[in-house]
This record gives C-alpha cells, structure tokens and sequence, in this order.
C-alpha cells in the first residue's frame, strides 16, 4: 500500500480497545472484518474530539460514507490485547476525507489503513461539500486535492 504523505504537525487521534471473544476466531486471533469496527470507532471519536458529532452533521445535511478502503495486515491481534487505533487526516477535498489509520500493539504495527471518505446528503445520498466549519478546522493540517494535483 503506498502510504499517503502527511504534512508536518498533521495531528494524529488515538484511542485504546480491548480485543473481546466477540472480536476473535476460533483460535484467539482477532477476525479481519473486525479491525473495521475498530477503525470506525476511532475515526467517531476523532471527530467528535474535534467538535463534530455524527448525529448533528446529518441533521445538518452531512453523512460520511466509505468510499474507497485499502488494508495491508501485518501482524494479528489477540484476544485480550490492548490496541491502539489512531486516525490521522492526510487528504482533504471540497467533498471527501482520506484518513491513514493504524492499529498497534503497543509500538508493534498490526494493521494499517487508508480510509476514503466522501460526504453525502443523508436523504439523496449523492456527494454534498464538507461543512464549512469542519473543512476549515482540517485544512491547516491537511495536503488539499489542489496540492496533491499540482506536485503530481
């Protein structure tokens, strides 16, 4: 997976889960579907820790949705470990977010993710501008779309 580049200082968020029964297979090891589960959570807690909640940006006219996910798996997690799992902006557009995220065993990479989003209207679903206020606040640690164009 090529890994998105990320502007100096861009803040990465992080929060720690505990990889449950309901996580693993049969032998322990956590099941692969499930890291989605916890990238999710992470990213709800991203945004909700820099002041958007999920509820009222839909009100307001604003739902995101998985656009495009690209998974590299390097190690398993166990049952009963400790992981950390961060979300960290890399690519802002008019429309869409592109977060890396990765979940870690203590410093020890398990997964890592580069996470696609894109803002639609909750009622038509077709592709709405980000809010103002949230496209403003990622902008500063964000590479734009414009800035990616024009270094390619």
């Amino acid at each position: 997976m090529r890994r998105p580049e990320v502007r100096a200082g861009a803040p990465a968020f992080a929060i720690d889960l505990r990889v449950y029964y309901a996580d693993t297979d049969a032998g322990g090891v956590m099941y692969h579907a499930n890291y989605l589960n916890f990238f999710e959570r992470a990213r709800t807690e991203w945004l909700r820790h820099l002041g958007f909640e999920l509820p009222p940006m839909a009100h307001a006219g604003c739902m995101f949705i998985v656009r495009r996910m690209q998974l590299r798996f390097v190690r398993p997690a166990l049952l009963d470990d400790l992981v950390h799992v961060s979300a960290q902006p890399v690519l802002l557009g008019r429309a869409q977010i592109t977060v890396l995220q990765r979940v870690q065993r203590s410093a020890e990479l398990l997964v890592e993710a580069s996470v696609n989003l894109a803002c639609v209207n909750p009622r038509s679903l077709r592709p709405t501008v980000l809010p103002v206020p949230l496209h403003t606040r990622l902008e500063k640690d964000v590479r734009t779309a414009s800035e990616q164009e024009e270094q390619a």
